[in-house]
């Protein structure tokens, strides 16, 4: 009896329960994928990450992206660019299942004149769950101040 309790157990142990991941994971995991497409220099994977009525404050903007239509303007400089994206802390608020707000910083390196040009930016997104995908609703991102001296 001993034996076939301690089978069960172990049987339990190991089986492969299902992992569900909660928002600010899947907040996390867009997050990630808009940074691997931004370093893909892949604009159009970039740009399905937000929906379609999507707001976007771009670092290097000085006007409101609204739609998918301006945010594509604003990435079409992305192919071929070399641009990279090096995510570093950042925070979740979860608002709802549905709704979370990222904020952080990242470190952009971007290319002028063949030579590599580090910027400091920091950014917050408003990440929506719709019809079970999520997609970035809002994105602000912005120059960051050097610290005091």
């Amino acid at each position: 009896m001993w034996n076939i309790a301690r089978l069960f157990a172990l049987l339990f142990a190991l089986s492969a329960a299902p992992a569900f991941a909660g928002p600010s994971e899947d907040a996390n995991l867009l997050i990630d994928r808009w940074v691997t497409a931004f370093n893909a220099n892949d604009a159009e994977a970039v740009v399905k990450l937000y929906t379609p009525d999507a707001i976007l404050l771009g670092t290097s903007s000085p006007i409101m992206s609204v739609g998918t239509a301006a945010i594509q303007a604003y990435f079409s400089r992305l192919p071929g660019s070399g641009f990279k994206a090096a995510l570093g802390e950042h925070r979740t608020i979860i608002l709802s299942d549905g709704a979370v707000v990222a904020t952080g910083f990242y470190d952009f390196t971007l290319v002028v004149k063949g030579e590599p040009s580090p910027l400091a930016a920091r950014f917050t997104m408003l990440l929506v769950k719709r019809d079970g995908q999520w997609l970035i609703e809002h994105h602000h991102s912005s120059q960051r101040p050097k610290p005091p001296q």
